[in-house]
């Protein structure tokens, strides 16, 4: 009886080799962030995350492909005034996730969102208390009633203000960022065949 030829050797498929790829310092990648973050309920150290909204090459090779997600934390919160002070707002992302799950450390200049000042919004309102409460004490008791009017207005425009809120700070979600990274960033991608 003849012995059979054994079966040809199962070729292993080959592994992909990888070689490390540097993003380098001064890089700039364009973000959108996940959820909004307002001056008003954020705290430091709050946690933010964003996600990259275009692909970052180096030298034509994939180094971060869009949807990679940076996370980081809230730096500052200044809630600001109701009369001079805007609010002032901070974000710095700490870590890139990879869509397999790879976590890589990497640093990037703070983001800040100043709010609007309050200063014009503050001085109107006053003024037009003041103008009104004029006219009425002008038609009520002539001059003396005009400049009643006008200081009793303007202590009703300035309690206008202080009931008000203040003009947060606020990045909304799905607002197009850019992050300059202040450090290089090493990753891992395949090896093109060459």
């Amino acid at each position: 009886m003849p012995v059979p030829e054994p079966p040809p050797p199962v070729k292993e498929p080959e592994k992909p080799k990888y070689e490390e790829v540097v993003v380098r310092a001064d890089s700039v990648i364009g973000i959108r962030l996940d959820n909004a973050i307002s001056s008003e309920t954020a705290r430091v150290e709050d946690r933010v995350s964003a996600r990259v909204s275009r692909d970052v090459t180096v030298d034509d090779r994939l180094a971060i492909p869009a949807g990679s997600r940076l996370e980081g934390n809230v730096t500052l919160v200044e809630r600001g005034g109701k009369f001079k002070e805007r609010a002032r707002l901070g974000i710095r992302f700490t870590s890139l996730v990879l869509a397999d799950g790879t976590r890589i450390k990497l640093d990037t200049d703070t983001i800040y969102r100043d709010g609007d000042s309050p200063t014009g919004e503050a001085t109107s309102k006053i003024g037009a208390s003041t103008a009104v409460g004029a006219i009425i004490g002008a038609v009520i008791g002539g001059k003396k009633g005009a400049v009643i009017g006008s200081t009793t207005g303007a202590a009703g425009g300035t309690a206008a203000v202080m009931a008000g809120g203040r003009n947060a700070a606020t990045i909304a979600a799905g607002t197009p960022l850019t992050v300059k990274l202040t450090s290089p960033v090493t990753v891992m991608v395949e090896r093109q065949n060459r």
